[in-house]
């Protein structure tokens, strides 16, 4: 998908336009070659960089060839699969600034971080002051992470609850594809920071007024998400430590409790054995009431057994 758009300089609106322009705002979404092609002949700026971005395992870094300085952040976006489920992944995001005024942005998936830029509802927007766009991008790229682990710690505070109830394996496996998110979070979080520190000596693209605060306020929202990814993922560990121990303590408490009622009804099986043997036990074996003493004889061994083994936590 291609897109051209323009800030009118009169009137400080978000125009779409029909093809390239100075000062405009190239928008390439999972780019055709034939899309590519028209870029490339339109800015002049070096196919390698768009291509490099088709790729989903893309790391965020700064490259600079010929006239254009590629930015690459990773950003969290929904994970595209079959599942019902709302699972978050990251995906790589490009932002190519041009020394003949253009600024281009390219991602291998919709990722909906630039859906505000598009409306042009994001505040003190313009297409022309293209190192402005890149910051803003990044702060609403922070902004996102936050967002999106904010939504996290809900899940995992319905998960807690809910498998203290449950033991289904379903749980577990929620919970680990949540961790999984998270450690993709952390990593990415991790190199979007390195891009950062690299932006903020200000030798890579000019740092003009005002556009120092809205690169610190990015620095600090990625610190955030980064401490918020660090303390969520650990939580979880946590949570799935200790379901692990309940099941445990309950599989354990089971067995033992079974094997305390193999005890306790085993007495009748050996009472009766004993007495089934060919031997005179008495009045046992011969008086017509037999089989009630031996009957009531094991209950009360039993109960006895059962009481002991009761007072000493084994039953």
């Amino acid at each position: 998908m291609l897109k051209y758009y323009k800030t009118n300089h009169s009137t400080k609106v978000l125009e779409k336009l029909r093809a390239a322009e100075t000062d405009c705002w190239i928008d390439l979404v999972k780019p055709s070659d034939s899309e590519i092609d028209t870029v490339v002949s339109e800015t002049g700026i070096d196919r390698d960089l768009l291509i490099k971005m088709r790729d989903d395992d893309e790391l965020p870094r700064i490259e600079v060839s010929g006239n254009a300085t590629l930015t690459v952040l990773d950003v969290p976006a929904l994970e595209d699969d079959d599942d019902d489920d709302d699972d978050y992944i990251t995906y790589p995001l490009g932002i190519i600034a041009t020394q003949n005024n253009y600024i281009i942005t390219i991602a291998p998936v919709e990722t909906g971080i630039l859906d505000n830029f598009r409306r042009g509802s994001a505040p003190d927007f313009r297409t022309a002051k293209k190192t402005r766009f890149l910051l803003q991008i990044i702060s609403a790229a922070a902004a996102r992470y936050i967002h999106v682990l904010d939504a996290t710690y809900k899940t995992i505070d319905a998960k807690e609850n809910s498998i203290q109830d449950s033991t289904k394996n379903e749980d577990l496996i929620d919970l680990l594809t949540i961790e999984k998110t998270l450690v993709y979070f952390e990593s990415s979080l991790k190199k979007n920071r390195l891009v950062l520190d690299r932006l903020s000596k200000g030798n890579v693209l000019p740092l003009y007024d005002g556009d120092l605060d809205i690169l610190e306020d990015a620095m600090i929202e990625n610190e955030q998400a980064l401490d918020m990814a660090d303390v969520y993922r650990k939580i979880l560990k946590s949570i799935a430590e200790t379901y692990s121990s309940v099941i445990n303590n309950n599989q354990n408490d089971i067995m033992k409790f079974l094997a305390g009622v193999t005890i306790v009804l085993s007495i009748p099986t050996i009472v009766s054995s004993f007495l089934g043997m060919n031997v005179q036990f008495g009045i046992i074996g011969t008086s017509p009431i037999s089989a009630a003493i031996i009957l009531v004889g094991s209950v009360i061994l039993s109960v006895i057994l059962a009481v002991w083994l009761k007072k000493h936590g084994m039953l």
